[in-house]
């Protein structure tokens, strides 16, 4: 037994599960900028292609042009997101004064209405639901203080040069991926023999389709949140701005990362913060039903989309979120699609009964 799991063949695939260890666990956690830019580079080459075809360019204008206009959408989503959230973050703390001010007119007027409507009840019942009362809005109060604390205001701003450096090496890596696309691929087959080149062919197909069913999927589930939160904002919360708000939260939404409680989050937070609870309470209550749709009909459309089992992508998914935070919801997917189409190549084989 132990001869047989020294041979050569046996050394040489623990030698690969080792070194794809030490890669899962030591490198890709530091490397996701650049593993973003490839990822990047491989859903824009078709556009590189297509524009290399239809103008008769070389590769480097076609690369060129294509990372311009993708830099230009980028700039213009960071700069509309950063200057909305500055102009809100001044505005806020020209009337959060105001409006504290209101808020504690609102206690007392709560208050009073409970004093008015516990009115014939037992004094242990009553004093139980002032308790009650006064320790959620207490714990409503120190939720939104610890979110405007010293130390989360400075771990962001801490995290901004970290972000930055992100950025710029991800912006960096992508453009120069994008230029050495079909070289890398050419060294990488190089190194592969015809055997193991046809399946790494047959992988990459796979893994193509499976990466457009992927983003099929999530444009359709970001159609499902236009429309519910397009009814949501028209008939309960903001009939005036309906549209172009739930036109907002499906752009965000078709961002796996972010999702529509990046838009509705910050939103409903910034109306409990100018006294308007009722408002706020309506926004966070909308923000937790998309949120249930998205992750409910999520793992359907993907598995539809994808040829996957919908209750394998979503072990993945959440498995992924436990792993990477954010990201492990696109990377928990990806293992599986990585894991399956070996499988069907037949670079794993997993023949065997217990």
């Amino acid at each position: 037994m132990v001869w047989k799991i020294l041979k050569k063949e046996y050394v040489k695939y623990i030698i690969v599960a080792i070194f794809f260890l030490i890669i899962a666990f030591f490198i890709l956690p530091v490397s996701v900028p650049i593993i973003l830019a490839l990822l990047t580079a491989i859903i824009i080459e078709p556009a590189v292609k297509f524009t290399q075809r239809t103008f008769k360019w070389k590769r480097k204008p076609a690369v060129i042009a294509n990372f311009t206009f993708f830099i230009i959408i980028i700039s213009g989503l960071l700069y509309f997101a950063v200057t909305k959230l500055i102009s809100q973050l001044i505005y806020t703390s020209k009337v959060f004064p105001f409006h504290l001010n209101n808020l504690t007119g609102i206690w007392i007027d709560i208050q009073n209405n409970l004093f008015k409507y516990t009115e014939g009840l037992p004094k242990e019942v009553v004093t139980s639901i002032q308790d009650k009362v006064d320790s959620t809005l207490n714990s409503m109060k120190e939720s939104l203080l610890d979110l405007l604390s010293y130390s989360n205001i400075s771990a962001i701003l801490t995290n901004i040069p970290n972000f930055l450096i992100s950025f710029i090496v991800f912006i960096i890596a992508l453009f120069l991926f994008m230029l050495d696309l079909a070289k890398l691929r050419a060294k990488l087959f190089y190194y592969l023999s015809d055997s193991t080149a046809e399946k790494v062919r047959f992988m990459s197909s796979s893994i193509k389709k499976t990466v457009i069913g992927f983003f099929k999927a999530q444009i359709l589930a970001s159609f499902i949140i236009l429309g519910a939160a397009f009814l949501g904002l028209l008939f309960i919360i903001t009939p005036r701005y309906a549209f172009i708000m739930a036109v907002v939260i499906w752009i965000i939404d078709i961002i796996p990362i972010l999702g529509s409680i990046a838009v509705l989050a910050p939103w409903a937070i910034y109306h409990y913060l100018t006294g308007d609870i009722v408002l706020g309470t309506k926004l966070t209550v909308l923000a937790i039903i998309l949120l249930i749709i998205r992750r409910a009909v999520e793992p359907k459309l993907m598995g539809s989309q994808m040829g996957i089992s919908p209750l394998a992508i979503l072990i993945a998914m959440f498995i992924g979120a436990k792993l990477f935070g954010f990201l492990g919801f696109m990377i928990g997917p990806l293992m599986v699609i990585l894991f399956i189409t070996a499988k069907e190549s037949g670079m794993i084989k997993l023949n065997f009964k217990l």
